[in-house]
């Protein structure tokens, strides 16, 4: 961890819309010994209730998921261009079939909470779960967005979580 700085969450300098929309993330969850993590391009970071949370969110069928359901911690992990075939692999391959961690050549490492994080990250988010809740057919306001997204109705849960820590490098690898 020591090629990593601690930076409070006001001094996040990256666009969410760049970084978790088109250079997407890791979300991992679940201690050194037991954890998976998987490439999402969905979610956020911001304020909410008198917090700095990020939101991300995971489908029940994605092995992840349970995964973030037993644990009280998860990190999103934002990488370089360097590393965006690991994550078009972690994204692509279950954890149930592979080890992704060999497959791809990421170093995970166990963040003071006991979450997992990667050596390779340029910026971690290290998360305390806070709420979970599940989209549905009835709150979709305008279900041309639902049936573009959901046409087999497998709605995402989506997890918000105090961000407890931000880790940013301090030199490129």
């Amino acid at each position: 961890m020591n090629q990593f700085n601690e930076i409070a969450p006001v001094d996040i300098r990256q666009n969410p819309f760049q970084t978790v929309g088109r250079e997407w993330m890791l979300i991992t969850a679940g201690p050194l010994d037991d954890f998976n993590m998987m490439t999402a391009s969905w979610g956020t970071w911001g304020h909410l209730w008198e917090r700095d949370v990020a939101i991300c969110f995971v489908r029940p069928q994605r092995y992840t998921y349970s995964f973030m359901e037993r644990n009280s911690n998860y990190t999103l992990s934002f990488f370089d261009a360097d590393w965006r075939k690991a994550l078009e692999y972690c994204g692509s391959h279950s954890g149930r079939q592979v080890d992704k961690t060999s497959a791809t050549s990421l170093t995970p490492f166990a963040t003071p909470s006991g979450a997992v994080a990667f050596e390779e990250a340029r910026l971690i988010l290290e998360c305390r779960k806070l709420y979970s809740g599940d989209f549905g057919e009835s709150g979709f306001v305008d279900a041309r967005v639902m049936d573009a997204v959901y046409q087999e109705r497998d709605f995402h849960r989506f997890y918000v979580g105090e961000i407890m820590r931000v880790l940013s490098r301090t030199r490129n690898k």
